[in-house]
């Protein structure tokens, strides 16, 4: 199954960052369906004021992924970082939050109802 970074649907456009999902996109075993995301953010984004509010104030969601371009740090529960670079594949297991060095396309593939509930969160922040 493939699918073009246009053909993928805009869930949330703000200044700095544009968050695009296709759910239903393939079934990961003990996981259910999973959803492809392609990612483009601008270098300063911070996700902590978004995911104020969800469990530890962090994404509670694993997400597996390839940067394309750009660099990314994720700090854990446990406040470890850990830095993503241009053309690395990355994993990230639930509980974390992630701040742009430099701007970055990403594509992430997601368990669809756990992201799904995240993604839904973020929108719900930028509205307050």
């Amino acid at each position: 199954m493939k699918i073009s970074k246009d053909d993928i649907e805009v869930k949330m456009e703000i200044p700095g960052a544009i968050l695009r999902q296709r759910t239903n996109f393939g079934d990961a075993t003990g996981l259910g369906k999973m959803s492809a995301e392609y990612f483009s953010l601008s270098a300063g984004v911070d996700t902590t004021p978004l995911f104020m509010g969800l469990e530890g104030n962090l994404c509670q969601c694993p997400h597996w992924g390839y940067l394309l371009s750009g660099e990314i740090t994720t700090t854990d529960a446990n406040g470890m970082e850990e830095n993503v670079g241009s053309k690395e594949l990355f994993y990230w297991p639930a509980g974390h939050n992630v701040k742009v060095n430099a701007d970055a396309e990403i594509v992430m593939f997601s368990p669809q109802k756990e992201h799904t509930h995240v993604i839904n969160h973020m929108i719900e922040m930028t509205k307050s």
